[in-house]
C-alpha cells in the first residue's frame, strides 16, 4: 500500500494566507507568455545552452534577485538567482532544465523526428490564443519560465522572507549524451550535467522543487541503465554467402530486439510499485556501412535503456538484464551477443513526511480544493535524481498534458513542444505557495516529522 503524504501541518496560516494573494496578485498570464517565447525563440539544445542561460540571468536580475550565469564550458551554462531571507529559515531551491531533446534543424533531427520539422520541432514560438508551440514549449521550458515567474512574483510583492530563495536553471537535463557532430566536443553534456555542476559549485538548498510535467506531486521516480549490445556474425559479401560460412549480425539482432521486447513487459510488472512502472525501450541500432549494401558488417550494435525502480540497485538491475540476455541466447543456439552497462543513474525517493512532500501537497490542495491525487506508473525520470543522490529532499510538480483545445493533437512531441499559458499560471500560484509556506518558517519548524498516514 502506497503511503501518501499528510499535509495537516503544512497547511497556510491566516498570515500567510495573506502573503499569498499578495504574491499571487503579481503573476501575469501576459508575462508568463513573453518569457516562454522568449526561451523559445533561443535554441538550447543539450551542450548549447549558454546563450539561454544568459539570458535567463538577465531577466533574474531585472527582478531583483542576486542573479549570475555559471559557465560550464564555452557553449553550456546554467542561470542562476537568490532572493535572500533572514537566514533563519531554510533555503529552497527551485529548479528546472533548460535544454531541448532535439536540435531544431533538419541537419540532426530528421529523418528520425520523422520526414520534415513539423512547425512544434523548430525553434521559432507560435501563439496561438491560450497556447505556444515551439520546441521545448512544454518542457522544459515553459516550467523553467513558471520558476522564474515565481521568483519575481515573490520578489515584487516584498514578502519577507525567513529563508533564501534558490534559482537554478540548468543545462544538461535531457536524457542524451554528446551530439553526433564534429563540432560538438564534450561527451558529458547531459544526464543532469548542469544540475551536477550547480551543486558542486556550492549552489546548495534544504529542500528542492524540480518543475516538470505532471500535475501532481511527486516523491520518486525512475533511474536508468543504459546497456550497449554487440551481435556479432561474419563480414561477409553478398556475392559469397552461398560459398563460405556466412553468420549475418543484424539478422541476429533482430532475434534480440524479439527475445528483449518480449521481456521488457515482464520486467516492468516485476518492479511496478509506489509511483513507478519501469519501462524498456530499444533506443538504436547500427550495422554496417550506408555506402554499400553489398556487405554485411561482422558487429551489429544496439543501444537499451531500462528503466529503474527506486528500490533496485544499479547492480541488481544488470544482473537482471544479463538473466534475460543468457535467455535470449539459449533460445537461439549459436547466437553470439554480448553486452555491458554504459549509463547508469539510480533512481531515487524522497521520504513522503519529508516537508518539501507535505507543502507541495497542501499547494496542490488549495489550488484544486480537493484531496491529492498523485499520479502513479510513471517511467520518467528527470534531474530530481540528481538533487535527491546528493541529498537535497526533492518533489517534482508540473503542468498536466495539452487538452483537445490545443493547436496540435496530443502525442509524443506535441506533449513536449506545445505549453498552455492557462496551465502555466496554475503551476506558478503552486511553486509561489511552496515558496511562502517555506521560506517564511523558521527551520525547525520544517524539519518537524509527522506521523504518516496510510
Amino acid at each position: 500500500m502506497t503511503v501518501l503524504p499528510d499535509p495537516s501541518d503544512a497547511r497556510l496560516e491566516d498570515h500567510r494566507r495573506e502573503l499569498l494573494t499578495e504574491a499571487w496578485a503579481q503573476i501575469k498570464v501576459e508575462r508568463l507568455r513573453d518569457l516562454v517565447v522568449g526561451m523559445v525563440d533561443i535554441p538550447s539544445p543539450t551542450g548549447a545552452e549558454a546563450v539561454l542561460a544568459q539570458w535567463l540571468t538577465g531577466r533574474l536580475e531585472d527582478a531583483g534577485l542576486h542573479a549570475s550565469y555559471q559557465a560550464i564550458d564555452d557553449e553550456q551554462g546554467n542561470a542562476t538567482g537568490r532572493l535572500r531571507g533572514g537566514g533563519t529559515g531554510p533555503d529552497l531551491l527551485l529548479y528546472a532544465p533548460i535544454d531541448t531533446l532535439t536540435v531544431g534543424t533538419a541537419e540532426e533531427d530528421v529523418p528520425w523526428v520523422g520526414p520534415e520539422l513539423r512547425p512544434d520541432l523548430c525553434p521559432r514560438a507560435v501563439v496561438e490564443g491560450d497556447y505556444v508551440m515551439g520546441l521545448g514549449a512544454a518542457n522544459p521550458k515553459a516550467h523553467a519560465a513558471c520558476v522564474v515567474a515565481a521568483a519575481e512574483a515573490v520578489a515584487a510583492a516584498g514578502i519577507p522572507l525567513t529563508g533564501d530563495l534558490l534559482v537554478g536553471l540548468g543545462a544538461g537535463g535531457m536524457p542524451v549524451n554528446k551530439r553526433e557532430v564534429e563540432r560538438v566536443r564534450r561527451y558529458n553534456a547531459g544526464q543532469g550535467n548542469g544540475c551536477s555542476f550547480l551543486l558542486e559549485q556550492g549552489f546548495w538548498a534544504d529542500y528542492a522543487v524540480i518543475a516538470k510535467p505532471g500535475w501532481a506531486t511527486a516523491w520518486e521516480e525512475v533511474g536508468l541503465c543504459w546497456f550497449e549490445l554487440s551481435v556479432h556474425g561474419t563480414y561477409h559479401y553478398v556475392g559469397s554467402r552461398h560459398r563460405m560460412p556466412y553468420r549475418n549480425p543484424i539478422v541476429d539482432a533482430a532475434k534480440v530486439v524479439e527475445g528483449l521486447e518480449r521481456w521488457f513487459p515482464q520486467y516492468s510488472a516485476a518492479h511496478t510499485d509506489g509511483l513507478v512502472a519501469p519501462q524498456g525501450h530499444i533506443g538504436s541500432i547500427r550495422g554496417g556501412w550506408t555506402k554499400t549494401a553489398a556487405v554485411s558488417p561482422a558487429t551489429c550494435r544496439l543501444r537499451v535503456d531500462l528503466r529503474t525502480n527506486p528500490r533496485s540497485s544499479v547492480n541488481d538491475v544488470r544482473r537482471e538484464f544479463g538473466a534475460a540476455i543468457d535467455e535470449i541466447r539459449a533460445a537461439h543456439p549459436g547466437l553470439d551477443v554480448d553486452w555491458e552497462l554504459v549509463l547508469a543513474i539510480p533512481g531515487t525517493s524522497t521520504p513522503v513526511d519529508n516537508w518539501v512532500c507535505r507543502a507541495s501537497v497542501a499547494a496542490w490542495e488549495q489550488i484544486t480544493g480537493r484531496p491529492h491525487e498523485p499520479i502513479a506508473d510513471t517511467s520518467g525520470a528527470t534531474d530530481a535524481n540528481i538533487l535527491r543522490l546528493r541529498g537535497i529532499p526533492t518533489a517534482r510538480i508540473g503542468m498536466d498534458r495539452i487538452g483537445p483545445g490545443a493547436p496540435l493533437p496530443l502525442d509524443f512531441p506535441s506533449g513536449m513542444n506545445v505549453a498552455d499559458v492557462r496551465e502555466m499560471e496554475r503551476l506558478t500560484r503552486h511553486l509561489v505557495h511552496m515558496i511562502i509556506n517555506t521560506c517564511t518558517r523558521e527551520r525547525a519548524e520544517c524539519a518537524a516529522m509527522p506521523t504518516e498516514k496510510a
